[in-house]
C-alpha cells in the first residue's frame, strides 16, 4: 500500500521509503494540520539535500537545525521546539536502535511490546504511540499478535480516528469529520 498522508506525492514517497521520516512526521503531528506535519520530513530533506538519517539529525548543530526548520515556509508552528524534539528522537534512535527506526518493530513478540517501545521514544506519549502502532499495522503490515488491542481505538478496523486511517483524500475528510464530531461532543 502506498502512503498518502501528506497528500503530496514527493512527501508521501519519502514517508513510504523512510521509517525515520514517518516517525518524524508523527512527532510533528500536533497543533498543525496533519498534512503539514507529514510534509515536514520532506521539507527538512529538501533543505538538507538528501533523505534524513538519525545520525545526521542527532549530531546537527542545534541552533543551525532550529534555523533550518524556521525558514519559510516553517516546518511547524513551533519550529525551534520541534527541532529540539526531532534531535532528541534522533539521538534516542542512534543510541538504542543504531539509527535504524525499523528495529523498533522488528522482532517484537506482541503489540504490547511494540507499544512499550514506541512510548519510550522521546515525544511519544501513549496516544501518539497507539496511533503510530495503528499506522504500522493498518498501512505497513507490521502486525505482531495483539497489535489492534495495543493500539486501542485507533486499531479498530474501518475507523476514521487518526492519521492511521488516512489512505486517500476521502479518508482524510472522514478523519477530519470524526475529530470535529469528537470535539463538539466534548463541549
Amino acid at each position: 500500500m502506498r502512503i498518502q498522508i501528506a497528500q503530496r506525492a514527493e512527501a508521501d514517497d519519502l514517508l513510504g521509503r523512510s521509517p525515520l521520516a514517518l516517525l518524524v512526521g508523527m512527532l510533528l503531528d500536533q497543533q498543525i494540520p496533519l498534512e503539514w506535519a507529514f510534509t515536514g520530513p520532506h521539507t527538512i530533506s529538501e533543505r538538507l539535500g538528501h533523505d534524513l538519517t538519525a545520525e545526521e539529525l542527532a549530531s546537527y548543530d542545534p541552533q543551525a537545525f532550529a534555523e533550518l526548520l524556521s525558514r519559510k515556509p516553517a516546518v511547524h508552528r513551533y519550529p525551534k521546539s520541534m527541532a529540539e524534539r526531532i534531535q532528541r528522537l534522533a539521538a534516542y534512535l542512534v543510541e538504542h536502535y543504531d539509527g535504524r527506526p525499523e528495529r523498533i518493530w522488528e522482532g517484537v513478540a506482541d503489540g504490547k511490546e511494540l507499544l512499550r517501545r514506541l512510548q519510550e521514544l522521546p515525544g511519544y506519549g501513549k496516544q501518539k504511540a497507539q496511533i503510530f502502532l495503528a499506522l504500522l499495522g493498518k498501512q505497513l503490515g507490521v502486525r505482531p499478535p495483539g497489535w489492534r488491542e495495543a493500539a486501542g481505538p485507533y486499531g479498530e478496523e474501518g475507523s476514521y480516528r487518526s492519521v492511521a486511517d488516512v489512505v486517500d483524500p476521502e479518508s482524510l475528510v472522514k478523519v477530519r469529520e470524526t475529530k470535529q464530531a469528537a470535539k463538539k461532543a466534548a463541549k
